[in-house]
């Protein structure tokens, strides 16, 4: 199979974003409706933010392990700066991006909740940067000869990046947004997959690995954080069946990801 096959497929497997992302666009949805898939976003990205925790530490923990092999400590090292400042860029950057995105100013210390529009947004970027990291396993399997898991990891994250679409659209159900907007957002979030592909291609990068999975993890707390702080507007029953249904459907789809051992 050529890189130029390996590429597009690459790209095939970061544009199924946007099969979830008509979710949007649906009228007139009951409020029980809209807080559904608010949490059952809220789930996909809980069981995102657990899948990409793990393999942020574990290069880290490959580089700094003595298990028969010498340590890498300038790698490991490096590795764990980018994780900390990727964390904080993710999470904190956000905050202050936000507050400066909003139009209301927080009053006596008191925060106004963020538009659906810049929460999607915020969304969008976490999973790109999520995405980045999925693309350039791609490119680097690709690369290494390893067609058979590249081609598993293509169908693994299409599906998953179906479900993301999902959350990306979750905030926005039942409220007037453009197919442009929606675009924006399919791109921002799906886009990064086909540009690691190719950078995984070309080279093998752990700092780079690890810091757009931190980006990614400190991002996501700060959507889930968010996410949450609305459930309280739907009844307990909605928000626990909703952040079931989304932890399952990311849980599902990762199990192929899981059979190429990746």
């Amino acid at each position: 199979m050529s890189l130029s096959v390996i590429v597009l497929l690459g790209a095939i497997a970061g544009f199924t974003i946007f099969l979830g992302l008509p979710f949007a666009r649906l009228k007139k949805v009951a409020p029980w409706v809209k807080g559904l898939l608010a949490m059952l976003a809220t789930g996909v990205l809980l069981y995102l933010l657990v899948d990409v925790t793990a393999k942020m530490v574990e290069p880290i923990g490959e580089a700094l392990s003595t298990d028969g092999k010498a340590v890498d400590l300038s790698m490991g090292l490096l590795s764990i700066f980018l994780m900390l400042a990727g964390l904080f860029l993710g999470l904190i950057g956000i905050v202050t991006l936000t507050g400066r995105l909003t139009k209301h100013k927080p009053e006596n210390g008191v925060s106004h909740e963020i538009g659906p529009e810049t929460l999607s947004l915020i969304i969008a970027i976490g999973i790109g940067a999520h995405n980045l990291s999925e693309g350039l396993a791609i490119g680097q399997s690709a690369a290494s000869g390893s067609l058979h898991l590249a081609w598993l990891l293509i169908v693994g994250f299409g599906l998953h990046n179906m479900t993301e679409g999902f959350g990306i659209a979750g905030p926005l159900s039942g409220k007037p947004v453009s197919w442009k907007f929606l675009g924006l957002l399919g791109l921002i979030g799906g886009g990064p997959t086909f540009l690691g592909t190719i950078l995984g291609i070309g080279f093998h990068s752990t700092p780079l690995f690890v810091f757009s999975l931190a980006f990614a993890a400190g991002a996501i707390i700060y959507v889930v954080m968010e996410l949450l702080g609305s459930a309280r507007k739907y009844s307990r029953l909605v928000t626990v069946w909703g952040l079931f249904i989304g932890f399952l459907l990311g849980l599902t789809t990762d199990l192929l990801l899981t059979v190429a051992g990746a």
